[in-house]
């Protein structure tokens, strides 16, 4: 029995000798890059090799996706923008109503003078919005004086009463039209005020009748609510 064994064993190894090249070549042919067969995917990548080829996904792809984004893109881009103006406005409101006057500081723009206690021919200055105003009591003959003026020899021509709502009341700004100095009441040539800084001579009626001065004083806004009242503002 052993010697049938290894009689056996040595048939078999003579038969498998022969085919242990054929073998050998068949697999060194099966790895050569040329042997490869054609392969349906083509790979993205330059430089690729036969031996490592990537899938290309490229047919299932949707054509309008990029088109899809873009849309996406746009959307957002004008939400934030809404959405910032909206901000934006409720801000430059809040801050606009913040810094709008209120009622008390809208009385304050305005000034009530009694007027009865400035006698006739006398001035009486107050302050309105930073800027002294000239109130004056003007008798019936500096009434009439400035009504006899002829109006084509002033540099500022205006009518008396196109300057007064009451003959008898004249209002005005106290700032001179040149440079903004405060004129002096009751002096200059011409009986009304007179601007010390450049030598400006205003007429009793505060027009301007000599000097650097290019305008006559200026009027306020003013009313006489009642008898005896005057509010400027």
């Amino acid at each position: 029995m052993a010697t049938l064994a290894t009689a056996s064993r040595l048939c078999l190894r003579s038969a498998a000798k022969p085919a242990v090249p054929a073998v050998r070549a068949l697999s060194t042919t099966a790895m050569r890059p040329d042997s490869a067969t054609a392969s349906g995917y083509s790979s993205p990548f330059k430089g690729e090799s036969k031996g490592s080829q990537i899938p290309n996904f490229g047919a299932y792809v949707s054509k309008n996706g990029e088109n899809k984004n873009k849309l996406y893109s746009y959307f957002m881009v004008g939400a934030l923008g809404a959405v910032s103006a909206a901000g934006a406005k409720s801000t430059v409101q809040e801050f606009l109503v913040n810094m709008s006057a209120s009622a008390d500081v809208l009385a304050m723009a305005k000034v009530e003078v009694d007027l009865t206690s400035i006698p006739e021919g006398k001035n009486v200055v107050i302050k309105w919005r930073g800027k002294p105003v000239f109130i004056r009591h003007r008798t019936q003959e500096e009434i009439d004086s400035a009504n006899k003026v002829n109006i084509s020899t002033l540099r500022d021509q205006e009518q008396d009463a196109d300057r007064v709502k009451k003959p008898e009341w004249l209002v005005m700004l106290g700032v001179c039209t040149h440079l903004g100095c405060v004129p002096i009441g009751e002096a200059g040539d011409y009986g009304g005020w007179f601007c010390p800084c450049h030598g400006s001579h205003y007429d009793i009626s505060g027009r301007i009748r000599k000097g650097p001065a290019p305008l006559n004083l200026e009027i306020p806004e003013y009313e006489f609510p009642e008898e005896g009242k005057l509010v400027v503002g």
